[in-house]
């Protein structure tokens, strides 16, 4: 799928080095086709990262994709100049009258933090509200999933004796549901969190159905019966290395962090992770363009509503 984007946006550069296709904005005004309009709320502090593992997921089909980022209004970045935001990401005041075919929510390092304690909660409620009239499917992923299911219906997260980091077993416990379509029935993914939900509290919401967990990492993908929202406690857009640098960034700060399960050979830091999730990862996003937004969305995307 060609990805469309800014020509000067630095994940071009890497994305084209790995034989993605990506296409300037104004190639794409060439062709006469409607784009899938996609918004990324990009809360990772590692901007530039986040965004080149999400855009090399959505880079796997034969469908035209429209990129647009978001960054929080309301929250100063510490690790991304401004002059980069102002170039390449627009505020919630700047898109909320446009509708978009989907959106993605990305995880944030505040998970240990009350919901109501993080600065933007309040702007992020306001686009999580904003997204069931304005988005036909919303992807939650890690704490952007645990903020979903508590603003969306009330499930709490509760904190871990000690952070889930590795890459675990998963099993498939919906194979029919499209978004699994063609998943193993067991298949490794990546999660790196303090906190979790739990599944009596998602059970009691018949409109919500979990779709893959794993007995160490829990209930991994949960989905709304319509599909218009999707949430995913791992992070399946992780690359090989992403583990790893978090794992040297804990050492170095002194904070004595627990080897990630499952993922260094020998649990051995200085050899090269496996990459055992690449495939399911590329599958499931693959799956929800297709299943969930291309093949529902209305094509005058102006149609979209709650």
């Amino acid at each position: 799928m060609p990805i469309k984007i800014q020509a000067s946006l630095p994940a071009v550069q890497i994305l084209e080095s790995e034989n993605v296709f990506v296409m300037t904005h104004e190639r794409a005004a060439m062709q006469d086709i409607r784009p899938l309009k996609i918004v990324i709320l990009n809360l990772m502090p590692t901007k530039v990262e986040t965004e080149t593992q999400l855009l090399r997921l959505l880079s796997n089909t034969p469908l035209q994709v429209d990129v647009i980022l978001m960054q929080m209004a309301t929250h100063q970045s510490k690790n991304t100049p401004v002059s980069y935001l102002k170039t390449f990401y627009k505020t919630f005041d700047e898109i909320k009258d446009e509708k978009f075919d989907g959106m993605i929510i990305t995880g944030a390092p505040v998970e240990k933090l009350d919901f109501e304690k993080v600065d933007y909660w309040p702007e992020l409620c306001k686009i999580m509200a904003w997204s069931r009239r304005n988005v036909y499917s919303t992807m939650h992923i890690c704490w952007g999933a645990q903020a979903g299911l508590y603003f969306h219906y009330g499930i709490p997260k509760y904190l871990l004796p000690q952070k889930i980091s590795g890459i675990f077993r998963h099993r498939v416990i919906s194979p029919l549901h499209p978004l699994v379509r063609g998943f193993d029935d067991d298949f490794w993914a990546p999660h790196s969190r303090n906190t979790e939900v739990r599944r009596e509290d998602i059970e009691r919401h018949p409109e919500l159905e979990i779709l893959t967990e794993s007995n160490a990492a829990g209930v991994h993908i949960i989905a709304t019966k319509n599909g218009r929202q999707i949430f995913v406690t791992g992070h399946e857009e992780y690359d090989r290395n992403t583990l790893k640098k978090e794992y040297l960034r804990d050492v170095k700060k002194g904070l004595h962090p627990m080897m990630p399960q499952n993922y260094f050979p020998n649990d051995d830091p200085t050899q090269e992770p496996p990459f055992t999730w690449r495939s399911h990862a590329f599958l499931m996003f693959s799956n929800w363009l297709n299943y969930f937004v291309y093949q529902n969305t209305p094509y005058e995307i102006r149609d979209i509503s709650e």
